[in-house]
């Protein structure tokens, strides 16, 4: 319970996932890293499919939990709107690491 207050979705944890948007079924995804206390949570794509705002509430809350609870977050993304976020960026071509740069 308390996980799901911290990504703010108290109040609907008797919804299915099918009637959550988008935005919700990604704070659910945080929320199980946070109850498993997981260290590094891997995101691939995380805003992917979210519209502007939601995918901005979702990397701050991701990087409240970081501050929070130390959780690394390692995202896999083309989308400037995750970039600006990262601590550091490693760029990758052809399966190799072309750059590394701290932010």
């Amino acid at each position: 319970m308390l996980a799901l207050e911290t990504v703010g979705l108290g109040g609907l944890e008797q919804r299915r996932i099918d009637e959550l948007s988008g935005g919700q079924r990604q704070r659910v995804a945080i929320a199980r890293a946070l109850v498993t206390q997981a260290p590094i949570v891997l995101a691939d794509e995380p805003t992917g499919n979210l519209d502007g705002a939601t995918a901005e509430k979702v990397m701050e809350l991701m990087k409240k939990i970081n501050a929070d609870f130390g959780t690394t977050f390692l995202f896999s993304t083309h989308d400037p709107r995750v970039m600006k976020y990262a601590n550091k960026i490693i760029e990758l071509k052809d399966g190799r690491v072309e750059n590394v740069r701290a932010v």
